[in-house]
């Protein structure tokens, strides 16, 4: 009998998986360039008791693990260790409960972020986080690391939307935290200590997450074309200085253009330097204002062209456009894309634009850029020819140049994609050292052995 045969006697035999080119494949998530380290085991469990079985064995031996959705990641924060286990909750995938009346819906940590959202439409309700990766993405990883998404500018990101978890212990004990009660203060908030905690203090197995009433407005589209990044981030500025609250406010850069354009041949425009897109969700006549105001801020900030659509067809194209452009350019460059999660202030939109341009420029490395830029949520995605060592390094510099950047403007290291291992230096500047080490004392008062994740967010 091999190690974890015996580590895990008692569960049935299809849960644990020692084959090494499984292990290898779930190894890691889609973070280019973070370190993986190699498991003794992938274990697939079907419910919270498994889980805690696992754990409390884990824990008994002094053995890591990593927890694990879909592993649609971008910072390294499902990545394995050397010797530890890969704990994936894929097999959870049951949507438990969805309350129409009290506007709620509880999952198992496995759910699918869309199956969620279609399932609630169907009884006239809608879960509005909605991250890029939302056709494969699980619960339990967007509620590990806050995710947020294309509606998050005005509907707010996964945190807003968890009323309550259950969370496997480091000591392999199930607890629930939070309330399925609108309202609730009974202690400390220990279900938002858990969001965006990514797998560090507990295992969640299971999350309850609020509602909303299903939008039917018809949507206006507002779309503008500048010539530069910096004249784009303009129109953001005033867009926000104008108290306009767009559903949806996204950026899509030239290259990204093209990429989407070279793999899925949408005939996208391709002159502009950017482009914006502003959904507003509001019922008529209101709808028809936002997207008039929302079209001026982008005129006057110099826009080469806009318009408003409410062609929905037309809509979507633009928007499934956004959604693909991650994807689009890691089908182009294969494993050669680092993405970037910084978040800037909204009034600095354009500055940092225009200092990330500076950046790519001076070390000699291409960067195409997606952003949720309604709430100023930055996605630099640094690309280099597959196997170019030198390459890669000019653009991990590039990366923490990018870093350093938001910092001095009074931005975060990250918006929704986590610290993982790729922000965890960014981080520690970001919190100072006092901060640091209250979150470090967390993290050994939950978990003293520090089986969980080691090695991420505090390391």
């Amino acid at each position: 009998m091999t190690a974890p045969e015996r580590l895990f006697a008692d569960l049935p035999p299809d849960r644990v998986v020692t084959d090494p080119d499984v292990l290898a494949a779930y190894a890691r998530d889609d973070a280019a360039w973070a370190e993986a380290g190699k498991s003794i085991a992938l274990v697939r469990p079907t419910s919270t008791a498994e889980v805690a079985a696992v754990v409390k064995a884990c824990a008994a031996a002094g053995v890591p693990i990593v927890p694990r959705g879909a592993g649609t990641g971008l910072s390294g924060g499902a990545n394995a260790v050397d010797g530890g286990v890969i704990l994936s909750l894929e097999r959870m995938d049951t949507i438990v409960e969805i309350n129409t009346a009290e506007r709620l819906a509880v999952v198992q940590a496995g759910v699918v972020n869309d199956h969620l959202r279609a399932a609630a439409a169907e009884q006239g309700l809608w879960y509005p986080p909605d991250p890029g990766s939302a056709p494969w993405s699980t619960l339990g990883g967007n509620v590990a690391t806050n995710a947020g998404g294309l509606c998050c500018v005005k509907y707010g990101v996964t945190r807003d939307y968890v009323l309550a978890l259950e969370v496997v212990t480091a000591a392999g004990e199930v607890v629930r935290v939070g309330r399925r009660t609108a309202k609730g203060v009974a202690g400390y908030d220990l279900a938002g200590l858990m969001v965006g905690s990514e797998g560090t203090l507990g295992v969640i197995t299971e999350v309850t997450v609020r509602l909303r009433p299903l939008r039917t407005a018809p949507m206006r589209t507002v779309v503008g074309f500048f010539d530069t990044l910096s004249a784009a981030g303009d129109a953001v500025a005033r867009v926000t200085a104008a108290g306009l609250e767009p559903a949806a406010f996204e950026l899509i850069d030239r290259a990204c253009l093209r990429a989407v354009n070279a793999w899925k041949n949408m005939g996208l425009p391709e002159d502009a330097a950017a482009l914006l897109l502003a959904q507003t969700d509001l019922p008529e006549p209101a709808a028809e204002h936002e997207a008039t105001a929302i079209h001026d801020c982008f005129v006057a900030a110099g826009a080469s062209d806009a318009m408003v659509s409410t062609d929905p067809v037309e809509a979507e194209a633009l928007f499934d456009a956004r959604r693909l452009a991650g994807p689009a350019l890691l089908w182009e460059h294969e494993d050669a894309v680092l993405t970037e999660d910084v978040c800037l202030p909204r009034g600095k939109l354009a500055e940092m634009l225009a200092l990330i341009e500076k950046i790519a420029a001076t070390h000699h490395i291409p960067i195409a850029t997606i952003a949720h830029a309604g709430d100023g949520n930055l996605h630099p995605c640094l690309v280099t020819p597959k196997g170019d060592l030198e390459g890669r390094d000019r653009a991990l510099a590039a990366f923490q140049a990018i870093i350093d950047t938001a910092l001095d403007l009074g931005g975060t290291v990250t918006g929704e994609h986590g610290v993982g291992l790729l922000k965890r230096e960014g981080m520690q500047r970001e919190v100072g050292p006092v901060g640091l080490a209250m979150q470090r004392a967390i993290k050994d008062a939950l978990d003293p052995k520090g089986i969980l994740n080691p090695g991420k967010v505090v390391g």
